[in-house]
């Protein structure tokens, strides 16, 4: 079987430069191995690439936020993102101590040079968007993202193109 293979394979090129089929035929397989070995390689570019980096932004504290902070962890590796290994995250919570704290904690990320934030209110939300127009937001838990001034729309959110809203079924 494998002899017939190369056989048809060897045959499939012709000395005759009319035969355009036949050439046709070794052009295909080549651009096809082409395509191939360059999948392969960027599927292994990008596991041997750079751990992206997330930003975690919160009002409240580390111990209030336990839960919402564990379920985001899980919900991450069920999408194949775990802590430590292949993700990291950068978690700054402002302890109740007001929006000025957060535009600190929220400026603190951006430098960091983070690829994304995530924020878990409104006012966190606004923080960050005071802070950054370059790193994506993420908005989790917030109700009415137009209320709160993060987007235009939800269709077109205009200046701040980079705020997704997250909404959770109860």
């Amino acid at each position: 079987m494998h002899n017939i293979l190369l056989k048809r394979f060897l045959n499939s090129c012709s000395d005759n430069r009319k035969s355009k089929i036949k050439n046709l035929k070794l052009v295909g397989c080549l651009a096809i191995l082409l395509l191939f070995a360059g999948w392969v390689r960027m599927a292994e570019a990008q596991q041997a690439g750079k751990v992206p980096r997330v930003g975690y932004l919160d009002p409240s504290t580390a111990s209030g936020s336990a839960v919402l902070t564990e379920a985001f962890r899980q919900e991450l590796s069920k999408l194949g993102w775990v802590e430590g290994k292949n993700i990291t995250i950068e978690y700054r919570f402002a302890e109740y101590k007001g929006p000025e704290r957060l535009k600190e904690l929220a400026a603190d990320l951006v430098r960091l040079k983070l690829d994304l934030i995530v924020v878990t209110t409104g006012v966190s939300g606004l923080a960050a968007k005071g802070a950054t127009t370059t790193i994506p937001i993420v908005m989790a838990h917030v109700n009415d993202p137009i209320a709160v001034g993060m987007v235009a729309s939800l269709a077109h959110p205009g200046e701040i193109s980079q705020a997704y809203p997250i909404y959770h079924r109860s």
